[in-house]
């Protein structure tokens, strides 16, 4: 087995930092999808050559474990390497860690697949990217597999109608502006997990009127698992319908599905474990047991990503 290689090094900027006062999750994501830049220029897909092909390498799925949370100025390196490759995919296994306390702070695991730039249809890596690949072979250590989620085979492509008569409620909704575009016109991977994240307050308020903008309550994601199904371009209207998977004594689980609002057309589902997260103390905290009650009541069942 191969050692995990550099991908990535920069630091937590202050503008990344949500209102939980530490970097938010979908910065998490735009930093793994760099390292899987640098990673394809090892694999010898360098920027320029996939430009000249008109191909990109687009995440499909991604697993994310948040294991520390990073504050403003934090400096972090992400060191990754391969856990399979074939013509038709690319596997990655991603660290991200604290330069200063050399802890690991993040694990990302990453399946990818070469697309057109233009029209996203699938290609094939080159051979010769793919042995490169296989010689980063690495094994998942036990901090890095998935603990809350399973990452079992994606789930049918959900409806609007399901969403609706399952009981999930519309948390987002609007154009993809371009801010949020790629190179290529199409809604970022990153910006995916932050229309989530911008969601997240409108499920709270609509199951259980918690405003997040007051007091000293907030909350934490332990966990993530993004299925991106379909390519979303700048100016589509979207909507993102959003409900809750299980709730535990400290945790709980809830799922989204992102659609076109013009199509129906499922553009991406997700599922995450969280907690209570107490600002002051910087800990999870017990769920109460009338905000408990509350979730418990708005269970979809058979939510998945």
């Amino acid at each position: 087995m191969s050692r995990l290689i550099e991908l990535y090094r920069n630091s937590v900027q202050q503008w990344e930092v949500d209102m939980m006062g530490h970097m938010n999750v979908q910065f998490y994501v735009q930093k793994s999808t760099a390292a899987l830049a640098v990673l394809a220029q090892e694999l010898g897909l360098a920027p320029r050559d996939l430009r000249d092909s008109g191909a990109c390498l687009v995440p499909l799925d991604h697993h994310i474990r948040f294991l520390k949370e990073q504050r403003p100025g934090a400096p972090v390196v992400i060191n990754g390497g391969v856990i399979a490759a074939t013509p038709e995919r690319l596997t990655v296994y991603q660290e991200m860690v604290n330069a200063a306390s050399e802890d690991v702070v993040a694990t990302f695991q990453v399946t990818a697949q070469l697309q057109d730039a233009r029209t996203r249809s699938p290609r094939q890596l080159p051979g010769g990217a793919v042995d490169r690949a296989r010689a980063l072979i690495t094994d998942v250590p036990e901090h890095g597999a998935p603990r809350g989620l399973d990452l079992h085979a994606p789930r049918p492509a959900p409806t609007v109608a399901e969403a609706e008569q399952g009981g999930m409620k519309a948390t987002w909704r609007g154009p993809v502006l371009p801010a949020r575009g790629d190179a290529h016109g199409y809604l970022a991977t990153d910006a995916h997990m932050g229309i989530v994240s911008d969601a997240v307050p409108n499920l709270l308020v609509r199951l259980t009127r918690e405003d997040r903008s007051q007091g000293r309550i907030g909350g934490a994601a332990l966990e993530y698992r993004f299925v991106y199904r379909q390519p979303a371009r700048v100016d589509d209207l979207l909507t993102l319908y959003s409900g809750i998977r299980t709730v535990g004594t400290k945790a709980y689980q809830f799922g989204h599905w992102l659609f076109d609002a013009s199509s129906g057309e499922v553009i991406a589902t997700a599922e995450a474990v969280a907690v209570l997260l107490d600002l002051d103390a910087r800990k999870a905290i017990t769920i109460p047991e009338d905000r408990r009650s509350i979730l418990e009541a708005h269970i979809v069942p058979g939510l998945s990503a």
